[in-house]
């Protein structure tokens, strides 16, 4: 016993001789400033940030230990001032990038945001003038030629390095941290699941949340995870006799078939709430009529969603699949991540067992968190999205409105004789809101809020709820005299992006929006509140529906004791584990997506002088001539002729097709 303490005091002294000279007292002091600097980056506010360090001191410590296991990783370099500075650098440019993005968005950067790359280059314009973008490049620019410098500059320690030394240190605070970390999680001081990634990062600082949006992602695998596990969740006759269950053989189907099968659309209004809600502000006239009639009438109630601010992806994940995104890791987005490989069993693959066609709608960038090819794994037959309308208007903030949806939700349903469900995804209401004047005669005003930017921030978002909410008016009225049965169920995704916090709202929960179960052939109206998950089952209930598992699932088990453990079980089989559910073969094939419910077509290639032009249907402004793959420049002239703005040989010039391009240089689709 003597001899090993005496060994792990040898082993201490060895690691003080590196920690606490003058280099190791260094490391521990610029490890506390990264930490003040990046937490006032994300805070804007140095005493916001000093806060933190005071009021939660076990959390600030374990972002230091974090920051200090890294940087410690100079002691193995000669130039050490440079990797010091290199990696002190890496972490506070992470920490301003995060202040940047919460200056216009509430969701903070994280590791998800790198695989996001795509999407956020064509967002900027919308959030950034090109003055500010010119801006940061140049930033970028300086600190790159500052790295440059400063490696030239620095100089080489006189000794070498003792690696010995060196590396027992890094081991030993790597160790600490890592230690510290796991306690902090395991006796709540730091947390493991991240209900709201906003208040996440906040509570338990940007470093450890940044790395533990890393770590943890996926559903975890449940203990004693086995066949019989699995079967054991279903107990009312959902499976068949082999405890399998075979979609074509639902003993339902027969009967959900048989009964009335109306028209089903899902609208999901981008950060749309009820103005009345919110008791920060007052409003010179109320901006959502419409909408709060229509809940009056109508079955309706509130809405518990996985997002504020933002997440639009995982609240129409959960609406379409019944999987709850919580079960997924911090920050995580299934459409970004498994569903981009696997299938996932929805409700368009369970209708479509009772002859359900499936649209998915929405007036934004089809490439889109990969909605192009997620909707495919999610049992869509047709997506139609920005590159596929017409008559397109923009905000202020260049989001497209929504009032051109009811003519492409109209233009689905009869795009088929089946009957039709159609998930269609709004944009207007998009955030972050301007704090500054940019309506100039605005319909309505802010008469008071708790300062001057909130006014022209809120003033700025009623005015396009107000729009939407008459969008919604004209949608109604549109369903109301069309000659088949429609049920149109309508909700806000969440919260808008204006800082709102549970005392500000009426029901003191941010994640609760609202909903309508609106339909034109006489639904009684049945007031009840639910989850995002629970509300495609719930519609599908009183439609005498109960095709499909997950479906089964919510409409059999809800509110029983073991209901939403059961349900991440079942979601991590179905997704990460062997499909025991299914007999261990996944049943649902991608299905061959169509662009656009409207083919795009080619009629003829014209040649007048020494220039072509296309003739066709269903052109767009992101319909571009192509050839061999190559696009081509071309002119848009209408919606039935292109030109070409560039020669071709006048032996290809037959074999020209028509592609759409979204604004990143995707091709979405090409005519055949």
């Amino acid at each position: 016993m003597k001899k090993r303490l005496h060994k792990v005091g040898k082993k201490a002294h060895r690691f003080g001789e590196i920690v606490y000279d003058h280099y190791g007292i260094s490391l521990v002091i610029i490890s506390v400033l990264i930490i003040l600097i990046i937490e006032l980056a994300s805070r804007h506010s140095l005493i916001g940030s000093i806060e933190f360090m005071i009021k939660s001191p076990l959390v600030f410590i374990c972002n230091a230990l974090i920051i200090l296991a890294t940087i410690s990783i100079s002691l193995l370099f000669r130039k050490r001032a440079f990797v010091l500075s290199l990696i002190s650098i890496m972490w506070i440019a992470l920490g301003v990038v995060n202040g940047i993005i919460l200056s216009n968005r509430m969701t903070p950067f994280n590791t998800k945001d790198l695989s996001n790359l795509k999407e956020a280059q064509s967002i900027m314009a919308n959030y950034f003038s090109p003055g500010k973008i010119a801006l940061m490049c140049l930033a970028a620019a300086i600190v790159v030629f500052l790295i440059i410098l400063l490696y030239r500059k620095t100089p080489k320690l006189k000794t070498k390095v003792n690696f010995k030394k060196s590396i027992a240190a890094i081991i030993i605070l790597i160790a600490v941290a890592f230690g510290s970390v796991t306690a902090g999680m395991k006796v709540g001081v730091l947390d493991t699941f991240f209900a709201s990634l906003p208040i996440a990062f906040k509570d338990n600082g940007f470093v450890y949340s940044f790395i533990v949006t890393t770590v943890k992602t996926g559903i975890d695998k449940p203990r004693h995870y086995s066949e019989e596990m699995i079967e054991g969740i279903f107990d009312k006759g959902e499976l068949g006799k082999d405890k399998i269950y075979d979609p074509v053989k639902d003993e339902d189907l027969k009967a959900a078939d048989e009964n009335n099968k109306p028209n089903i659309i899902f609208l999901q209004l981008e950060s749309f709430i009820d103005l009345d809600r919110v008791n920060a502000i007052k409003l010179s006239q109320d901006a959502t009529p419409n909408f709060r009639k229509l809940m009056k009438e109508y079955s309706s109630g509130y809405l518990e969603v996985p997002a504020v601010g933002a997440g639009t992806a995982n609240v129409e994940f959960e609406a379409i699949t019944g999987i709850s995104a919580r079960f997924f890791g911090p920050g995580e987005y299934p459409y970004k991540s498994v569903l981009t490989e696997n299938t996932c069993e929805s409700i368009p693959y369970d209708l479509s067992l009772i002859g359900y066609k499936s649209h998915a709608i929405h007036n934004h960038r089809g490439a889109f968190y990969n909605r192009n090819t997620v909707f495919s794994n999610l049992g869509f037959d047709t997506f139609t999205c920005l590159e596929y309308m017409n008559n397109v208007v923009k905000t202020p903030k260049n989001w497209a409105k929504d009032a051109l949806l009811t003519e492409n939700i109209i233009d689905a349903m009869k795009s088929t004789k089946n009957p039709d469900y159609i998930y269609t995804i709004s944009v207007q209401g998009h955030g972050k809101y301007p704090t500054e004047e940019v309506i100039e005669d605005p319909v309505i005003q802010v008469t008071e809020a708790p300062d001057e930017e909130l006014k022209w921030a809120y003033e700025y978002y009623a005015n396009q709820i107000y729009e939407m909410d008459i969008f919604v008016k004209e949608l109604t009225e549109a369903l109301e005299n069309y000659d088949e049965d429609v049920v149109l169920v309508m909700y806000g995704d969440h919260l808008p992006a204006l800082d709102i916090t549970d005392d500000q709202i009426d029901t003191n929960d941010v994640y609760q929006s609202q909903y309508i179960i609106w339909d034109n052939f006489g639904l009684s109206k049945k007031d009840k509140d639910t989850y995002a998950y629970e509300l495609g089952p719930e519609v599908l209930e009183r439609l005498g529906i109960n095709v499909g598992l997950l479906t089964k699932y919510h409409q059999n088990y809800r509110g029983e004791k073991n209901y939403e453990k059961n349900l991440k079980t079942l979601s991590y089989d179905m997704l990460y584990g062997k499909n025991y559910i299914y007999g261990q073969q996944n049943p649902y094939s991608p299905t061959k997506l169509q662009m656009g419910v409207n083919k795009i077509e080619i009629e003829e290639v014209v040649q007048i002088g020494d220039k072509y032009y296309i003739k066709g249907k269903n052109f767009t402004e992101y319909s571009k001539i192509s050839l061999d793959g190559r696009i081509l420049k071309t002119v848009y002239l209408g919606p039935t002729i292109l030109a070409l703005n560039e020669e071709v040989d006048p032996s290809e010039a037959p074999n020209m097709k028509v592609s759409q391009v979204e604004k990143n240089k995707e091709i979405l689709s090409t005519t055949e």
